[in-house]
């Protein structure tokens, strides 16, 4: 994810804003008074016991770096009524197709005296591309600034990525997975928000029957109080020792280098596939090309297990095969590979067609039949690129 670098004045200058715009003024007074500049640093961990909280236990002290940078701890909400801590990361289907009624249940609790925080437990070293083919981002500390200001989160949106400090003694098994505690932070309920992933078939009822069952001082029914929580599982960093494997098994692919003619790009360029085309320009010679060339690399690792394909496509000379197989091979680029077979260039132009200046380098998205649905002259935005692959109907953020 390297090329989704924000400006960190115009991030925290929102992240900011929002928080102070969603929080209480006790959470916005504790927030001018806690430490500021914090810097992640995921590290692999040996495996550790993972808590399981039952009912009635105490709620495990935090305190976090919120997405802004400043730490938020369980204490900024001693005020309230009812505390719902929720465990959720950017990647995961199941969590994202859960963002916008979790949003809603803050909204319409804003005048209960119910606090609300979200915890991302996930270790960005755990997690593998071919993990993310649901998402525009991974689980980093970076991603959380985008996704929380993307999704317009109304609560604090804390990190736990480095050695999940606070999250191994809340245990949560997947994402999203709730928390309720009560004015003495006893645990009341734990599990799902409901019982239907799916948006907008339904409304959070599990965690508003167990936030007004503790808002009124009642206990929930044995059968309720703890629900499974489904979704991905929780990323612990002990997970590392098979994100390297996999990562090594993908540098030993065989990586090959074919010749195309201009006629046979033409049939290329129809997409006579299945899948969602990805076709990058590009040149040995062309320093932007070579730059940006591994970010195509870890989008066909993010979305390959998926109606998805990058395709590449050398614009080198056709004599200078060795050279181009051997930064493909450099590049672990083991996907379709091809060399233009001929040195006249203006009839591969023409066969892209007349909006190509000629300028490497150039990225299509072809959707099966030809039609282009993502076109970018020059450089690309890996960000927006992910984004226009994981929001087109052939692809989609949700199972």
């Amino acid at each position: 994810m390297k090329n989704q670098k924000l400006s960190t004045f115009l991030i925290v200058l929102i992240l900011g804003l929002s928080w102070a715009c969603g929080s209480s003024t006790e959470e916005s007074e504790s927030s001018e008074k806690v430490e500021e500049g914090f810097t992640p640093n995921p590290q692999e961990i040996a495996e550790q016991p993972v808590g399981k909280l039952a009912i009635g236990d105490k709620a495990p002290y935090f305190k976090l770096p919120n997405v802004d940078g400043k730490f938020v701890s369980i204490d900024d909400f001693s005020d309230s009524d009812a505390l719902v801590v929720y465990f959720t990361c950017n990647h995961c289907p199941t969590a994202q197709a859960y963002e916008e009624r979790f949003n809603d249940v803050v909204d319409d609790y804003s005048g209960k005296k119910v606090a609300f925080v979200g915890i991302s437990p996930n270790s960005p070293i755990g997690i593998l591309p071919e993990e993310l083919g649901y998402s525009d981002l991974d689980d980093d500390f970076e991603s959380m600034q985008i996704r929380y200001v993307d999704m317009n989160y109304n609560f604090p949106y804390l990190y736990d990525g480095d050695t999940h400090e606070y999250s191994l003694a809340y245990g949560p098994t997947a994402t999203p997975h709730v928390f309720v505690f009560d004015k003495d932070r006893k645990l009341s309920y734990s599990g799902r928000l409901d019982t239907s992933e799916k948006p907008g078939t339904a409304n959070a009822e599990d965690l508003r029957m167990a936030i007004d069952k503790t808002l009124a001082g009642e206990a929930l029914d044995s059968d309720k109080a703890i629900t499974p929580a489904f979704g991905c599982s929780t990323k612990w960093a002990w997970k590392n020792e098979y994100t390297i494997k996999v990562n090594a098994e993908w540098k030993e692919k065989p990586v090959e280098v074919q010749k195309i003619s201009p006629s046979g790009l033409a049939d290329l360029l129809k997409n006579p596939t299945d899948n969602l085309m990805l076709i990058n320009f590009w040149a040995t010679w062309c320093g932007p090309c070579v730059v940006e060339y591994p970010e195509f690399i870890e989008i066909q690792r993010m979305y390959g297990g998926r109606d998805f394909q990058f395709v590449s496509l050398s614009m080198d000379n056709p004599n200078q095969e060795d050279k181009v197989l051997k930064f493909l091979k450099g590049k672990y680029s083991a996907v379709p590979n091809y060399l233009i077979d001929t040195e006249d260039k203006y009839a591969v132009i023409d066969v892209v067609g007349k909006e190509w200046d000629g300028s490497l380098p150039i990225t299509l998205l072809i959707e099966p039949g030809g039609n282009i649905a993502y076109k970018k002259m020059g450089e690309i935005k890996a960000l927006e690129l992910r984004r226009a692959i994981v929001d087109h109907p052939m692809i989609g953020r949700y199972y």
